[in-house]
């Protein structure tokens, strides 16, 4: 029977990595001055990245296992385990295909009466499993779901680092990626006024040779080519319908919203896609997040980790009106709009 229930965020973890590596140390490595100004473009100075030991299934259960000391619920009574993590490397970067990742972090955390399943969908990956969770929590068939994702990527960029010749190169986009681990319960709730308002995607496949990934064959860990400044014309250009639709859904304008939070891809591209969406809508929120200049940009897990960091430095209110913007490789774009809740009382200081 379709009950139409309410859904919110109850609590989310972040995991990172043991090693700091800074934009000095990662330019240093090249022969030539190509990329200099990479920093200033990027607005990177440094990121986190996996050590031996480290991978995309550690980083996962430690952000899982951090979601739930932030927690009403033990692990024990999640419903669901959705994974959405681009990478799934376990034991180095080995490349685990079966058995899937959500049951190995079932297992892991303690979580036997959970469903499980995986998803992958790009740096949309989170999002999507927000989407997924929503539509099983309004038609009642679960109270509880964890999202979690854990990304070992910046091996990417140590491939890049060999191939790079010129500023022009399409795997320059590589160097920005870092690595993280985040988890996030949703949750049913009866608060008519909290929740999630919105959840949405559409996939532009015309765009999809913008950027593509992929495993490599000479080295063990994966690939990527972008072609940086056209993903991001389309990216900003196309997004605008899909905001404008959001937003009239959810029965708000532009400035009702308190936090946008974009993926976190560079500063320079941020703060363009901000401007442009000013022209368009000649409004613009109350804050625009960029939070990559300490962990670079994180795949999957950005935006999760965006809030935890806002959460952490009691930067949101109860009621704070929350957008979360996605663009992935696909090209995927995607919008999340929800009012903020109680969660914000148990992050900070005292925690």
């Amino acid at each position: 029977m379709y009950m139409n229930w309410k859904c919110q965020i109850e609590s989310i973890g972040v995991k990172f990595p043991s090693k700091t590596l800074t934009t000095k140390e990662l330019l240093e490595r090249f022969k030539t001055p190509c990329v200099r100004k990479f920093g200033l473009l990027t607005g990177i100075f440094e990121k986190k990245v996996c050590s031996p030991g480290e991978d995309s299934f550690s980083l996962a259960v430690d952000a899982a296992n951090d979601c739930l000391s932030y927690s009403k619920y033990r692990a024990d009574e999640l419903d669901m385990i959705i994974n959405c993590s681009i990478t799934k490397y376990k034991d180095g970067l080995s490349h685990l295909y079966e058995p899937s990742f959500s049951i190995l972090i079932m297992k892991a955390i303690g979580a036997d009466n959970a469903m499980t399943f995986d998803i992958s969908n790009a740096c949309a990956g989170m999002l999507t499993g927000v989407y997924l969770a929503e539509k099983f929590i309004r038609q009642g068939i679960i109270k509880t779901c964890m999202i979690v994702s854990g990304e070992y990527i910046s091996n990417i960029s140590d491939h890049a680092l060999k191939n790079i010749k010129t500023s022009l190169s399409s795997e320059l986009s590589s160097l920005t990626l870092g690595d993280c681990g985040a988890a996030a319960i949703i949750e049913r709730t009866d608060e008519e006024n909290n929740g999630l308002t919105v959840s949405g995607f559409i996939t532009l496949s015309k765009y999809s040779n913008l950027c593509t990934g992929m495993q490599n064959r000479n080295a063990p860990g994966g690939k990527m080519k972008t072609r940086a400044k056209k993903i991001h014309q389309a990216a900003i250009t196309e997004s605008v319908p899909i905001l404008q639709q959001a937003l009239s859904n959810s029965k708000m304008s532009l400035n009702n919203i308190k936090w946008l939070i974009p993926h976190q891809t560079s500063r320079s591209s941020i703060l363009s896609g901000a401007n442009h969406y000013l022209e368009c809508f000649g409004e613009k929120p109350g804050h625009i997040a960029i939070t990559l200049k300490d962990t670079g940009n994180t795949a999957s897990t950005t935006h999760f980790l965006a809030m935890y960091k806002y959460l952490k430095e009691k930067q949101f209110s109860k009621d704070d009106n929350v957008m979360l913007l996605c663009f992935a490789s696909g090209l995927i774009i995607g919008v999340v709009i929800f009012k903020m809740n109680d969660i914000v009382y148990r992050y900070g200081k005292l925690n």
